[in-house]
């Protein structure tokens, strides 16, 4: 069999194009794949998927999680790769799909379990020590589906991380499987959470954020293109380091300091590495000389956020609810 993907699928029908030229999904909602056969074209591999895929298996925690709110957990012959608790809304379907590794399961725990449809978010599923390559799949006639948020190669990968472009894939998958009505509530819902965020954040704030996702050495923020950007500018505050032109470029304390961020928005990770958590990140921030004279530490503005949710996923949402909140408790 074979192995590995990434991100950015949409289907192809006859007499249908649900995807724009440069592979990335439209706005339009394909046809489910039927018996009579529709190809998945992800980051530029298109696959057949001969029927609605009956032994799946999602190959990290956002795959499955966008899996399970579509109510496929009788359709997946196994998961992998949990990074955080399993949302409380989905856990007791994730207890009935069986967890092939703790991170990524190489080629043959995938191959033994026989599946028809493999599903990623993040191309390093599909890497050589893991899953292994998409093309490799497609020989078996095994479907490996990736987010174009994450593809292979930086020329198919979406520039930006939009809503649209999400709910999209929720749509895809949905479509996929044969149970579109079911994609259509799913992301008809997250609208109107995202509508509602949007609305009840306060306005004309003038603020400028800091995303800050791990490491204390070396800070990863939030640049140009990202989901905290996308999120940004939806809730009408701006990225402080939106001019970098890389969704996660490693930063510089003084530079930061230059820049001097109104709030910064702390990623509250459970992985447990070099300022990982959302405290661990705060103590540093306190104790270092350099930024602790940051006015939004001075003054305690912090947001803190599941580090999870900065990723293009089911949870992409809950981001903006929670920068809502966190900006109404600031500013009013």
């Amino acid at each position: 069999m074979r192995i590995k993907g990434l991100l950015g699928v949409c289907l192809l029908l006859p007499g249908l194009a649900a995807c724009g030229a440069s592979g990335t999904a439209s706005s339009g909602a394909p046809n489910a794949a039927r018996s009579s056969g529709a190809v998945t074209t992800s980051c530029g591999l298109d696959t057949r998927v001969p029927a609605p895929p009956r032994r799946a298996i999602s190959l990290e925690q956002n795959a499955t999680e966008i899996m399970l709110s579509l109510g496929l957990a009788d359709r997946m012959a196994g998961t992998s790769y949990q990074t955080d608790p399993v949302l409380p809304s989905l856990a007791a379907e994730y207890k009935k799909v069986p967890v092939l590794a703790k991170q990524y399961p190489n080629h043959e725990a995938v191959l033994a379990k026989e599946p028809d449809f493999l599903y990623s978010t993040l191309s390093s599923a599909y890497a050589d020590q893991a899953a292994g390559p998409r093309a490799d799949w497609k020989k078996l006639g095994v479907p490996a589906y990736l987010s174009v948020h994450d593809c292979e190669t930086v020329k198919l990968t979406a520039d930006e991380v939009r809503f649209d472009t999400i709910f999209n894939e929720v749509k895809h998958i949905a479509a996929v499987f044969g149970v579109e009505q079911r994609g259509e509530k799913a992301v008809k819902d997250l609208r109107v959470r995202l509508d509602r965020a949007v609305r009840e954040a306060p306005k004309n704030t003038g603020a400028k954020l800091m995303w800050y996702y791990s490491g204390t050495t070396t800070p990863y923020i939030a640049g140009h293109g990202g989901l905290p950007s996308t999120v940004s500018k939806q809730v009408g505050v701006d990225n402080a380091f939106d001019d970098i032109r890389h969704k996660w470029p490693a930063g510089n304390w003084e530079e930061i300091a230059e820049r001097d961020p109104d709030v910064i928005v702390l990623a509250d990770l459970t992985r447990g590495g070099d300022g990982d958590s959302a405290e661990a990140k705060k103590r540093f921030l306190r104790a270092n000389p350099v930024t602790s004279q940051l006015d939004a530490v001075r003054n305690n503005r912090f947001i803190v956020v599941p580090g999870s949710a900065m990723d293009p996923s089911i949870r992409s949402v809950s981001l903006a609810e929670e920068l809502s909140k966190g900006l109404t408790a600031l500013y009013g």
